[in-house]
């Protein structure tokens, strides 16, 4: 296994690292049982959420007594003081330590930032976290590319979470900034939500690019483990052929893929368009049907709000039938 320097925190962290969110898929017992597999292979950095249910308590039952071996992260999409202090005791109990490595803003709007570094923000709690030694490091994951930028100016911003895969590339810019200022660039949806059907290729794809420095695919069962750990260990340069198989995905996922850009927005009805599609994504790949429904139906708007307006669809670069699109989405979810 390959380490590396996390940014400016100075963590080691394994190439490859654990997305958290599949483990609501299992058990306990199973969740121990990954972990240890992990373990065993070198596999150090374990990345998770307060929205991910269970994640977190199963995640502390699998880590006692091996707590030190792991860089753990977690994150929450409180936006003020009061509610983040909340999140990170939550998070301290059911993660049953006394300390997490690193803690994340949960996917902020670019509005949500004023909110969150304003007085009584959840700045306030995370700062306060870090100076009792409750969090080491501080850290914003993001979806569109306004949020990634105005992660990159925040002083105290040490780490940056994406979306960086064969079918998503417009943050490869900023990834590489990421390098320049010392921020940490850590890689999610390596298999695009499960779109990437070929997971050796998406993650050899993603190695190949040195400014990513940790990715981390979403694994519930040791034979997602095995083949992604095959895939990392085993990363060697790109072929012909394997550019062509990159071509063959791009072409089949761009026509109606949306990438999370968030250029179509601001939609006329309120509706998070891409949020729509990112919780379709959960339902019908991930195999989180209760999770995303749940998660959908907590949505101010939802897409059978769309009024076939079509100005989203005159901005998306992608040239996406987002109208078309949210329908499908209104069937599936029923509203």
């Amino acid at each position: 296994m390959e380490y590396v320097q996390l940014g400016k925190t100075g963590l080691t962290v394994s190439r490859m690292g654990f997305g958290g969110i599949p483990i609501q898929r299992i058990d306990a017992a199973g969740t121990k049982a990954l972990i240890d597999r992990m373990m065993e292979a070198g596999v150090n950095y374990i990345d998770t959420a307060r929205a991910y249910t269970v994640s977190e308590e199963y995640l502390g039952y699998a880590l006692e007594g091996k707590r030190d071996k792991f860089v753990l992260a977690t994150k929450s999409g409180s936006r003020t003081r009061e509610d983040m202090a909340r999140d990170i005791t939550v998070s301290l109990k059911n993660l049953r330590t006394d300390y997490i490595d690193l803690y994340q803003i949960h996917n902020p709007t670019p509005e949500a930032f004023d909110q969150i570094i304003a007085p009584g923000g959840a700045l306030e709690a995370l700062l306060e976290a870090k100076a009792a030694g409750k969090v080491g490091h501080l850290g914003v994951t993001a979806h569109s590319l306004e949020v990634f930028q105005k992660a990159l100016e925040l002083h105290w911003v040490e780490t940056i979470m994406f979306p960086y895969n064969i079918v998503e590339t417009q943050g490869e810019d900023l990834i590489r900034r990421c390098r320049e200022k010392g921020i940490g660039f850590i890689d999610m949806k390596p298999l695009a939500g499960g779109a990437i059907e070929n997971a050796p290729l998406a993650l050899r794809f993603i190695c190949a690019n040195p400014y990513v420095d940790v990715v981390i695919p979403g694994m519930a069962a040791p034979e997602e483990l095995t083949q992604n750990l095959e895939a990392v260990n085993g990363a060697s340069p790109l072929t012909p052929e394997d550019q062509e198989g990159i071509a063959r995905i791009r072409q089949e996922l761009g026509t109606q893929f949306c990438r999370r850009c968030n250029y179509c927005q601001p939609c006329t009805a309120g509706i998070s368009i891409y949020s729509c599609f990112l919780f379709d994504g959960y339902l019908r790949r991930y195999g989180l049907a209760d999770w995303a429904k749940t998660r959908y139906a907590a949505m101010d708007k939802h897409a059978s709000d769309c009024v076939d307006c079509g100005l989203c669809e005159t901005r998306c670069p992608y040239h996406l039938p987002i109208r078309e699109m949210l329908a499908d989405v209104a069937q599936r979810f029923g509203k």
